[in-house]
């Protein structure tokens, strides 16, 4: 298989990875965003696994069945447990409406594009193409913690984000140092229970995880 085709099939992915932000931006409903996250884990996955493969850095492909493991199976099946254990069937609301959220989304892709052109001018990597997909994706994150008023779907917002740093790091350098790549993976296992936890004093302490809700009773305080 030719670099050419795997370069286009990577593009593929990215975009991918890009829609599924924007998916996670519009979804209301809660375990459907748990589902598009997966997704998104999916495609970077697959995008990191090809990069490993033109690259011929096989840390790469350890890289990508780490992303396979937590982000598509692990997390998604910790946060499913959580939400069913805290009893969160409602729709989440965000801060704003969905057409103006969709609209700063656009501007921020079209800032990366522009932010990232003469980055791509003068890279030589077969995924040049992809690094303003990465840093769109990871202020498309940022985006979403802002946006959202649930806890839990700030912490989606936060695990979104590091997928679009992992993603700007395999498009700009062809992956992080192997070591740095574990300690990220045990960095976000750990997180994972954590937020857990932090969910559940939470939801103990103000029996709500909106963080309007928390506001407002810190107000009345």
């Amino acid at each position: 298989m030719s670099i050419e085709l795997l370069a286009q099939i990577n593009k593929d992915f990215a975009a991918l990875i890009l829609l599924t932000s924007f998916g996670l931006l519009v979804q209301r409903r809660i375990y459907a965003l748990l589902l598009i996250f997966a997704w998104q884990g999916l495609f970077l996955s697959i995008s990191t696994a090809i990069v490993g493969f033109v690259s011929g850095m096989h840390h790469l492909y350890i890289a990508a069945i780490l992303t396979l493991v937590l982000k598509v199976i692990f997390i998604p099946y910790i946060l499913h447990v959580l939400i069913h254990r805290l009893q969160i069937y409602k729709e989440v609301e965000n801060l704003t409406s969905l057409p103006m959220i969709m609209l700063i989304g656009i501007v921020l892709v079209i800032f990366s594009y522009h932010v990232t052109a003469p980055i791509r001018e003068l890279s030589t990597l077969m995924t040049r193409s992809t690094i303003a997909i990465a840093l769109a994706t990871v202020m498309l994150g940022l985006l979403m913690m802002i946006t959202r008023s649930h806890a839990v779907t700030q912490v989606i917002g936060f695990l979104a984000m590091e997928n679009g740093l992992f993603f700007a790091a395999t498009s700009t350098t062809y992956g992080m140092p192997f070591v740095v790549e574990l300690g990220v993976a045990l960095d976000i296992l750990i997180a994972a229970f954590i937020f857990g936890i932090f969910f559940f004093h939470i939801r103990n302490t103000f029996d709500s995880l909106d963080m309007e809700e928390m506001t407002k009773l810190k107000e009345e305080d």
